[in-house]
């Protein structure tokens, strides 16, 4: 069938700007404050999901609400399904944003919000996508299952939750990353090593009393604080010493002191935990700069670990793995955490490639917390996800993604993770066009609406060759 699909969408254009705009301006941040048994993430994201629930009833899809964790729009008919799995979560917004985080402002043909790339704007994209497949009454033989997920950017209890009571779809992609396609995610684990160390008579004559820096494993720290105790006179110092440190670095940060107390602050650019060579370390680069100097034992050995360990490769931590499809391991130092009576935590968010042993790496990551006298947990923990270029569902999608962009549909392989690894098969597929700026997670977040568009037209020619064929 002969469509023009991005046609179709230049004729619902407003509406889609509209409702996106609409949606981007739900605060659907994690909030446990708020949490219930209605809404277990919090009120923000139940919210969220009620909207987008609502949506498509208005338009006339079957939905259901999966106790608050997650949701589903679908349209169509047919024992086997198209998933399409969107998160409706966001991170949290931090600081130093131009418009307020969620006001979904137009600032030169770009709407500016957190989750405006990841992954609001390209949930609505995809629920336009669907919308536009329904209205041409185009002939399908298979469901379409748009599952909405709400805790994706920190534990995927809701894809848990949704798989324990729902139907697993035939294939499917996820929106979420980049295009042409992923067809294969590497590992993900969120691990941390603790210490608790007491120590009598841990003297020194500068007494780190905290650090702090990091909100999630999957986060490149865009802050750090250090609050220090000292005489007047070595704290004005290295308060001098600081500035130099800042001014050599090109980078920014405050200094605050009142008689022998002083707060350094340092300011690094956060990036998603997947790419950290994207961020800049804020809790790192704080770190170095500390360990020139000389405090009571415990927090000098939790300043050198996190130094020695700075390395993004995991080459001081002995996994420093690589395979051909994927790619090397990554490594994140996420969280970084210490309070003067020794109690510390550095938290690791690891990437490895989808042909490695999880096993292996646990085994040589244990092994160093013993050598640390540390203890080790793991907090989290997904399997890679791989689908073979000659599989159907990567044909069908190059085909498509050819046919209107006219580029070559390269396979590509990412540290991120996707729902895309929960189903049995399932790829990434968008939503970043190549050559674009990655802004997921980071302060000015947006979408380009001519890429929002061109997203769309992908979306419903995918979800069409989908789910026409028996």
């Amino acid at each position: 069938m002969n469509v023009n699909w991005l046609q179709e969408v230049e004729k619902r254009k407003q509406h889609i700007i509209q409702d996106t705009q609409e949606f981007l301006r739900i605060n659907s941040v994690l909030d446990e404050t708020t949490a219930t048994e209605t809404q277990p993430f919090g009120a923000g994201i139940s919210k969220a999901l009620l909207h987008m629930l609502n949506k498509g009833k208005e338009h006339q899809f079957y939905v259901k609400n999966i106790d608050g964790y997650a949701g589903v729009v679908e349209m169509g008919e047919g024992a086997e399904s198209v998933g399409i799995l969107c998160h409706i979560d966001v991170v949290p917004t931090g600081d130093g944003w131009v418009s307020a985080p969620f006001a979904a402002e137009i600032r030169e043909n770009k709407i500016f919000a957190r989750g405006a790339i990841d992954n609001k704007g390209p949930t609505m994209a995809a629920f336009w996508a669907m919308e536009i497949v329904k209205e041409l009454q185009l002939p399908l033989h298979k469901r379409v299952r748009m599952i909405l997920g709400t805790d994706e950017e920190s534990n995927w209890r809701c894809v848990e939750h949704y798989f324990k009571h729902e139907e697993m779809p035939t294939l499917g992609f996820a929106p979420d990353a980049d295009f042409p396609i992923i067809h294969a995610e590497k590992g993900i684990t969120d691990v941390s090593f603790n210490w608790n160390n007491h120590e009598e008579n841990d003297y020194s004559e500068l007494t780190l009393i905290s650090f702090q820096s990091g909100e999630r494993f999957n986060m490149v720290p865009d802050k750090a604080v250090v609050s220090i105790n000292g005489e007047e006179k070595q704290l004005v110092e290295m308060a001098t010493k600081f500035n130099l440190y800042l001014q050599k670095n090109q980078h920014n940060g405050q200094v605050e002191q009142t008689g022998d107390l002083l707060h350094l602050i340092y300011e690094g650019v956060a990036a998603h935990g997947s790419t950290p060579e994207n961020g800049l370390n804020a809790g790192v680069y704080l770190t170095k700069f500390l360990t020139q100097f000389v405090f009571q034992n415990s927090a000098n050995a939790f300043l050198n670990f996190i130094v020695e360990h700075s390395d993004q490769q995991g080459n001081t931590l002995g996994i420093a793995l690589s395979d051909d499809v994927s790619g090397p391991l990554t490594v994140n130092l996420g969280l970084m955490q210490f309070k003067d009576k020794g109690e510390a935590q550095v938290g690791l968010n690891i990437r490895y490639p989808v042909t490695a042993s999880f096993d292996d790496c646990f085994n040589r990551l244990n092994k160093k917390a013993l050598e640390q006298q540390a203890i080790f947990t793991i907090h989290d923990h997904m399997e890679p996800n791989y689908v073979e270029k000659e599989h159907p569902l990567i044909q069908t999608l190059q085909s498509v993604y050819k046919r209107q962009t006219g580029e070559e549909p390269t396979l590509l392989a990412i540290g991120g993770g996707t729902y895309a690894r929960s189903l049995s098969t399932g790829v990434a597929f968008g939503p970043m066009f190549p050559g674009r700026e990655d802004v997921a997670h980071k302060k000015n977040e947006f979408i380009d609406i001519d890429d929002l568009f061109r997203m769309t037209a992908l979306y419903a020619e995918a979800i069409y060759e989908l789910a026409k064929d028996a």
